[in-house]
């Protein structure tokens, strides 16, 4: 889910590129360096989905 918001992020940096905006608190560098920490988040494993309890097997049924 990360990814795809970094993914987001870079595309709004790359609107703001070609169409030559900027703004004193947000611009190409800070959207740019946004992206990268919502990468680095995700390789990291924040917001992933990880069961780290053991699967436990039910009772098995034996042939007779």
């Amino acid at each position: 889910m990360l990814a795809i918001a970094a993914a987001a992020v870079f595309a709004l940096a790359l609107l703001f590129d070609l169409a030559d905006l900027s703004s004193d608190a947000i611009n190409n560098g800070t959207l740019t360096v946004l992206g990268l920490l919502l990468i680095s988040l995700h390789f990291a494993g924040v917001g992933t989905n990880t069961n780290w309890r053991p699967r436990t097997r039910g009772r098995t049924r034996t042939r007779r």
